[in-house]
């Protein structure tokens, strides 16, 4: 039997931390939503890449490359001072594979500096103890990996079977809360595999979620009657999670469309390695202005404006967002090209001639 306490078996050493490290956050995120509650203007979560290229190629995703260098540190920085001025709350840092950026350590140290809660989005391959304690050591307070099936196949080597050991370490050694989250839907060939990863996670102590895979539009793909079931089940065992806050997700899995008003490019924006601005992961192009050129007028106009892809929409990060201002503010615009504000010319100062006071 290993040492430790609870289902993860974690040291108290790692519970204490663990624990301290959950009330600081929580108590972050609660300010977060009591400001989001009170002011539309401020961003609440930024969904920001330091590198596209991963290290796996899972058929179904169109977000990543196997080339991209990384973001340079300086320029990571730069973008996380534009976004703390906006006011944001929430970062979260993805890819591609964030854990192949070299200083991405430094880039969590630069978010918490700045008042932001930092979390991430891995694919967990490569984790290991001393990884998870040095993330542990930059403040990462959030970090949630995706596991596709329980053994590894041609569509995602993202397997219950390969990432076992990883989710173990987490349990045993990690001092942010960690979710695991499983899937549904198109290119899943065994829905059994969600629901055996899901009660996984909840027996290591984890928290556990299951998302529907959407098509490269990011468009709703309707679950079958087992895929309901299971859907529903994992549901039940997510109680301590954040899906107690994804009750869309219900008609989503029954191919119903959705009645929410989405506010990205507003509340939620997706900043590419590129550091443009986007409506999401899978919307990319739109707006796809500078983020040092994307002015307050900006924000507000895309909180304003109706998205058409909206009734059909999977991205779970981008409605729970919505979940703050569903209750108001009526969306009346459409979409329109947007175009970056045309430079100032540089102001020369002229100096006076000889004698003039």
């Amino acid at each position: 039997m290993p040492k430790g306490y609870g289902k993860s078996r974690a040291s108290l050493k790692v519970w204490f931390w663990r624990v301290l490290r959950f009330l600081h956050t929580r108590t972050k995120e609660v300010r977060a939503i009591l400001k989001a509650l009170v002011s539309t203007a401020q961003p609440f979560l930024v969904h920001i890449i330091p590198i596209r290229r991963c290290n796996l190629a899972c058929t179904y995703c169109n977000e990543f490359d196997d080339f991209s260098a990384p973001v340079p540190m300086e320029e990571m920085k730069k973008r996380l001072d534009i976004l703390a001025d906006m006011g944001t709350s929430i970062i979260t840092i993805s890819g591609g594979e964030p854990l192949l950026h070299p200083e991405l350590d430094d880039v969590i140290r630069h978010i918490r500096r700045r008042g932001m809660i930092a979390g991430m989005i891995t694919n967990g391959f490569l984790l290991t103890r001393e990884r998870i304690e040095e993330l542990n050591d930059a403040g990462l307070e959030h970090l949630q990996i995706s596991i596709d099936n329980t053994k590894p196949d041609e569509v995602s080597k993202k397997s219950l079977k390969t990432l076992d050991q990883k989710l173990e370490l987490l349990a045993r050694s990690a001092y942010f809360q960690v979710n695991i989250n499983s899937v549904l839907g198109s290119g899943v060939k065994d829905p059994e595999d969600a629901l055996s990863i899901a009660r996984r996670a909840v027996d290591l102590g984890l928290t556990s979620t299951v998302g529907i895979i959407h098509d490269h539009n990011g468009q709703l793909k309707p679950l079958g009657p087992r895929e309901i079931e299971i859907f529903e089940e994992i549901m039940t065992l997510s109680k301590r999670s954040f899906s107690r806050f994804n009750s869309f997700q219900h008609d989503v899995a029954r191919g119903k469309a959705h009645r929410w008003r989405c506010r990205s490019g507003a509340r939620y924006l997706y900043v590419c390695e590129d550091g443009l601005v986007h409506w999401c992961s899978q919307q990319r192009g739109y707006p796809g202005i500078p983020l040092e050129q994307y002015t307050p007028e900006m924000r507000h106009r895309q909180f304003y404006t109706e998205k058409y892809c909206a009734p059909l929409c999977t991205v779970s990060c981008v409605q729970q967002v919505g979940m703050l201002d569903n209750w108001r503010a009526p969306q009346t615009l459409k979409p329109m090209p947007v175009t970056p504000p045309a430079a100032q010319p540089e102001l020369v100062q002229i100096a006076p001639a000889r004698g003039e006071s």
